[in-house]
Order: structure tokens, then sequence, then C-alpha cells
């Protein structure tokens, strides 16, 4: 049976080219970076390239505004956890929205145990938050805004230069996870007026394990690794030097091809909806249909559960999710679906498909003929599903 992978939302293969470059660095390479001698040096001089590789893709300026950490997750609780506790005199609000991953929820609701208060911007039926609302939010007891560049589950892009502006003449730090983004859209963090900018090395073909935060200078936060003072001395302990390899190889290449890939991607991911939503009766698109990032698509299907949904799709060699991979350990529909208006019920029955440079035309027909048929066969089944559907 064909194996086919339409769930890089959850994780991504790392490039050969990556590996190559990342190789040497397991047997021969193998210093410690604080080390004096050779070894110690090279591994140094490995790092340094990896934060040039890194601001060019971001369109930052100064590799030192690199902190490299073991995933894209602690690099978000770095942001929130560190900057909203270094900086309390400045005030105690900070503002997010309602439909961000959970390792930026998760710091969030942390903070406002300690205190803090914490505002859950709603968006509309797209996805999107509203800078007017955004704008009167905005106090002098505000500190930060976090706000997701792209939503990795729906798709939808905010409109991040808009909110820069808001936040640079409001005097308030903005960070932004792009880790759904990055390698996927042009980022650039100063013309953005972004702060601080969360990306992920397996986000961009690169190997798991590896995150990174940029902080523009001026930005301080509180560590919360310590140690040896390694990163400037906001996240301590001995560097993953394999890993920063590769994620900085991997954002070599991604300057380099992201615009053919995501051109690619894009004709596949609207195939993919337009076909679904033709030929499968009861069948809608979550989110912005052309404000969305090029390799998603995230369906949703009347009477039918999406885990059925994966599972079957699963049994014709076709790997997919029903929603983000660190909320799909529960048995609640996502709280994402929830906020952009979708009913409980309905929500269940969402299917994500995000693409890959590796996928193919082929791949996409194949869905297309496999889906139809799953869906009338599920809806035959459930006791949802009224007579003639």
């Amino acid at each position: 049976m064909r194996k086919i992978y339409f769930d890089h939302a959850s994780a991504y293969p790392v490039d050969s080219r990556v590996l190559e470059a990342m190789s040497e660095y397991y047997s021969t390479w193998i210093g410690n970076p604080s080390s004096v001698h050779s070894f110690g040096v090279e591994a140094r001089k490995s790092i340094g390239k990896a934060r040039e590789s890194l601001i060019r893709l971001i369109g930052a300026s100064d590799p030192e505004e690199i902190i490299f950490t073991s995933v894209a997750t602690e690099a978000n609780n770095l942001a929130l956890i560190g900057y909203s506790t270094r900086n309390r005199r400045k005030g105690t609000k900070i503002i997010t929205s309602s439909i961000e991953h959970m390792s930026v929820m998760n710091p969030c609701k942390y903070l406002q145990k300690l205190g803090f208060k914490v505002t859950y911007l709603p968006v509309d039926r797209e996805g999107f938050i509203d800078i007017g609302r955004l704008e009167e939010e905005i106090t002098q007891d505000t500190i930060l805004v976090s706000i997701a560049y792209a939503n990795g589950e729906i798709g939808t892009i905010q409109p991040m230069r808009e909110i820069g502006k808001i936040t640079r003449e409001k005097e308030v730090v903005l960070h932004a996870d792009a880790t759904a983004a990055c390698g996927k859209i042009p980022l650039d963090v100063q013309d953005d007026n972004i702060d601080m900018m969360t990306v992920s090395s397996n986000d961009i073909y690169g190997p798991k394990g590896v995150g990174a935060l940029y902080m523009r200078r001026g930005v301080t936060v509180a560590p919360l690794v310590l140690g040896g003072g390694q990163e400037r001395g906001y996240r301590s302990g001995s560097e993953n030097v394999p890993g920063i390899v590769g994620m900085g190889r991997a954002a070599e290449i991604a300057v380099e091809e992201m615009e053919d890939e995501g051109k690619k991607l894009k004709a596949f991911r609207d195939k993919l909806i337009s076909t679904v939503l033709s030929e499968i009766g009861g069948s809608y698109l979550n989110g912005h249909p052309k404000k969305r990032l090029p390799n998603n698509a995230n369906l949703r299907f009347d009477y039918i559960e999406g885990e059925a949904l994966i599972l079957s799709l699963d049994m014709v060699g076709v790997a997919a999710s029903s929603s983000s991979a660190c909320t799909s350990k529960t048995l609640e529909p996502s709280h994402v679906l929830i906020a952009i208006g979708i009913p409980p019920a309905e929500a269940q029955g969402s299917l994500l498909l995000t693409l890959g440079k590796s996928n193919t035309e082929e791949e996409v027909d194949y869905v297309l003929r496999e889906l139809p048929g799953i869906v009338k066969r599920l809806r035959e089944m459930s006791p949802l599903t009224p007579g003639g559907v």
C-alpha cells in the first residue's frame, strides 16, 4: 500500500542536505563551543554561521539577536514568561489572541496565576483579530502583545505589519510566534516592527529538538534555564551543535527555495480545497480562502467525526490530522475552531491536510479520489446523518 504524508503541520521530514551538514558535528567536530581548543572554536564558528542564516530568513540584522533554544515551545515560554516577569515593574497586562498555540496559551494561564492580567482577543469567522479592538485594549499597563504570525491549524495569516505599527506607536513589545509561518512566507521583523519572534527548526525541514527566539536589541527577559550562561545568559546549557547547524542549513535552503516551493504547494492546496468543496456536499473551508499558508487545507464535513476520518484515511495510506498535534491528545474539539465560531459538534468533523515539498500532484489526486467514498461511508454509519444524505 502506498504511503502519503499530508501531516507536515505535526512534523516535517529532515532535508537530506541538512542531514549531510549535521553529520560531521556528530563524529568529527565534536567540541563544546565553550572550549578554547580548535574543536571548540569550530563549534562556535558553526553556531555563528547558523545565526547568520536565520537572520537572513527572518529579515533581522544582528546575529546576536538570535537565542537558540531546545524547541519552539521553549522559545515561546522564554518570550512570554521571561519578558513578563523581567519587566513586571512596567506593567502587568498582556494581550494575545484566542487562537494561539498551546505553548502560548498555557504560559499565559501560568502568568495569570502570578497576578498578570491577560486579554484574549476574539477573532472573526476566518481567524483574524480585530485591529481596532487591539488598539483599544492597549493601556498604560500593557507590556506585551503576543500574536501568532499565522495559525498552524486553520492557516490564516494575521496582518502583522498593521499590528506592529500599532505596538511600536504605543511603545509595547510585540512577540510573534512564527512557527507555522517561517519558511512558508516571507518574514521581515524590521519592517513588521516585531520585537521577539519564535521559529522552529523542524518546521523548516530541520531537525527536531531545536528552536530559536529572535530578540531585538534592547529587549530583556529573565532566563528560564539557569547554568553556565550560554546564549548571552538567556538560555544556559551546552548548545546542541549538530541541531543548530542543521537549523542553520535548513534556513539557508528556505531562503533559496521558499518562493518556488510556495507556488507549487499553493496550487496543490487550492486544488484540494476547490475539488472537495465542489464534489462533497456538506463540506466547508476553515480559515480565509486566500490569506492562508500555502500548504494548509483545513476542511470540515457535516455528520462525521474527525478521528474516524483520520483513521479511515490512514487505512488507505494517507497520513493527516484533525487539529494541531499539541491538542490532538484530548477528546475536546479544537479551541481554534471553537474560537472562530464553529459549533463543537461541527468542529469535531475537521480534516487538516498540510503539504510539503516532496508531495506530488499525483498524491493530491489520490486523496481526492479516496476522500469522497470515505466521507460517504462514515455518514452512512453516523446516527447524526439525516435521511438521504
